[in-house]
């Protein structure tokens, strides 16, 4: 089992900056897994960045530059710096644990980019 817990979410305005945390607790290999997506209204949940099992990162193209996603082994936590935030970067943002068959889903973050 894993459990996910993710905060830091919240109102911004456009051009702002923010910093989702997730932290993590369970059957886990270091950070490997762990990744952020994101659902806005209507839409379909999308992948935003994770760390792949095997280490290396993947950001979503919309989000290059200006995402970063990070860790902290020792916490267990991975972190989502976001900056030059858009309104089209307003969703609930979700921790992913991704591992063979496993995947598990945090609750979920809401990020409004909004003047």
């Amino acid at each position: 089992q894993v459990q996910l817990v993710e905060s830091g979410g919240g109102l911004v305005q456009p051009g702002g900056s923010l910093r989702l945390s997730c932290a993590a607790s369970g059957n886990i290999f270091r950070l490997n897994g762990l990744g952020w997506y994101r659902q806005a209204p209507g839409k379909q949940r999308e992948l935003v960045a994770a760390i792949t099992t095997v280490g290396s990162v993947n950001v979503a193209d919309s989000v290059k530059g200006r995402f970063t996603i990070s860790g902290d082994n020792a916490k267990s936590t991975v972190y989502l710096q976001m900056n030059s935030l858009k309104p089209e970067d307003t969703a609930v943002y979700y921790c992913n644990y991704r591992w063979g068959y496993a995947n598990y889903w945090g609750q979920g973050t809401p990020v409004t980019v909004s003047s």
